[in-house]
């Protein structure tokens, strides 16, 4: 079975707070510098210092560079992050706190316990081996201010000052940094889980795929017996004049005409598989989700004139077919002398179409399961249980997504959101977890 490894995903959260973690401690840097200048008279190494603290500024910037810098310009895919880079710059962090401690009194600086925070951020941004080697600097660092320093004459309520202010900062620091960094965490472990969910579909959509192709080889041959008998027997109950029998041996060759056709689209993929990108209107799409729609119940458009000709660029025949689905659907769940309602909005490049049924809804329980295949609420015989995961399936693949609402008593509503050009879609949470999907079903299990 295929997986993902979610450490490339987490150690790209970790180096951009990492960055920005950074860019705060080289500002607070470079002010404690400033404010202990002035409170004490002037008795900084200010060049030693600044120069300590320009490391780690231009570290950042180099960071900045080459993990966002042609991301930002292009917006293509981030480079990949290792741990080891991390640990690397957490290693030359460590180092410019040595050094600012070793120019400003040593151990005796009230601002030497900020290692803890390098400890503490080791612990969230790297395994334990990187943790524990940094632990192991952060403890050498230590011990050579412990050696060698340069003094600095620091009176004892400055001393204290100093230390309330620091644990302060490193407070600050911990809670605030460490609570953003599991956020961001949590919030890329939900889109890999929708990225295992939406992987899941599309496997279970190729298989349905090849079992539709199969299913239409097999039916292809019987079906084009009945359609010549048919045939044979319209022939013959028109020479014997028996015209209602022969009506009905015509429907029969439609019906087995149309037959044929589903089947070939079922072939090619139960139309959504392989159909390339193509223009039409969104006008010319309803139209073509309205084919083969019942009369009853009927159904009701609302679509602003302007919005009909708005120009649509996706594959209309898997989409059309997705929209049909959905409002029969819609229809099956409402009464007879209801009518089904289409609203259809537009803003920006994406559309969204709302089809509401006047049905009784459905229970929790049952909206829970609503989209799992061969799962229908519907009498047996009037349903496989597939128009709504199809309709699912399509609709994700071209970038968009279905939501489903619904409430015992009052009916349904099915969202759609769709781009308007699926060749632009943007670098944002569907091209990420289209990625991650790719790498999904790319890694052996």
């Amino acid at each position: 079975m295929a997986r993902l490894t979610a450490i490339p995903e987490r150690n790209w959260v970790n180096i951009q707070w990492l960055a920005r973690l950074r860019w705060a401690e080289i500002a607070g840097q470079a002010g404690t510098v400033l404010v202990g200048q002035f409170l004490l008279d002037g008795a900084l190494p200010m060049a030693e210092l600044l120069a300590v603290i320009a490391i780690g500024l231009v570290s950042n910037l180099a960071i900045e560079l080459y993990f966002f810098g042609d991301r930002r310009r292009a917006e293509d895919i981030p480079p990949p992050v290792h741990e080891r880079q991390i640990a690397l710059v957490m290693m030359l962090d460590i180092a410019v706190l040595t050094g600012l401690l070793y120019f400003s009194g040593g151990p005796h600086n009230p601002f030497a316990f900020l290692y803890l925070v390098q400890i503490a951020l080791a612990t969230v941004l790297v395994r334990a081996l990187w943790s524990w080697t940094l632990v192991g600097l952060s403890f050498v660092g230590f011990g050579i201010l412990l050696l060698a320093y340069q003094p600095l004459a620091i009176p004892d309520d400055s001393r204290m000052i100093g230390m309330w202010v620091a644990l302060g900062v490193a407070s600050a620091f911990v809670v605030h940094f460490l609570r953003r960094i599991t956020g961001a965490l949590a919030e890329r472990d939900a889109e890999l889980t929708e990225a295992r969910g939406l992987a899941a579909r599309q496997e279970r959509l190729a298989s349905l795929a090849t079992m539709a192709a199969g299913a239409a080889h097999e039916l292809s041959t019987p079906l084009g017996t009945v359609a010549l008998a048919a045939k044979e027997l319209e022939h013959a109950l028109t020479k014997t004049g028996a015209a209602e029998l022969a009506a009905d041996a015509r429907l029969i060759r439609e019906q087995v005409g149309r037959c044929r056709t589903i089947l070939e689209q079922m072939a090619q993929g139960a139309g959504t598989v392989g159909e390339g990108v193509a223009t039409c209107t969104l006008g010319e799409l309803l139209d073509e989700s309205m084919v083969g729609v019942r009369d009853a119940p009927t159904v009701h458009r609302d679509v602003p004139a302007e919005l009909a000709k708005q120009v649509l660029r996706l594959p209309p025949r898997a989409v059309s077919q997705a929209l049909r689905s959905l409002i029969t659907n819609a229809q099956d769940a409402s009464p007879p002398t209801a009518a089904v309602m289409v609203t259809v909005r537009g803003e920006g490049g994406t559309l969204e179409l709302a089809i509401h049924d006047r049905g009784g809804g459905m229970p929790s329980e049952i909206l829970a399961r609503v989209g799992e295949p061969f799962f229908t609420t519907k009498a047996p015989g009037r349903g496989m249980g597939l128009g709504l995961f199809l309709a699912r399936a399509v609709v994700e693949a071209v970038g968009g997504n279905l939501e489903i609402d619904s409430t015992a008593g009052t009916g349904t509503v099915v969202r759609v959101t769709l781009p308007t050009d699926v060749s632009r879609r943007g670098p944002g949470s569907r091209r990420s977890r289209e990625s991650l999907v790719r790498e999904m079903v790319s890694k052996p299990a």
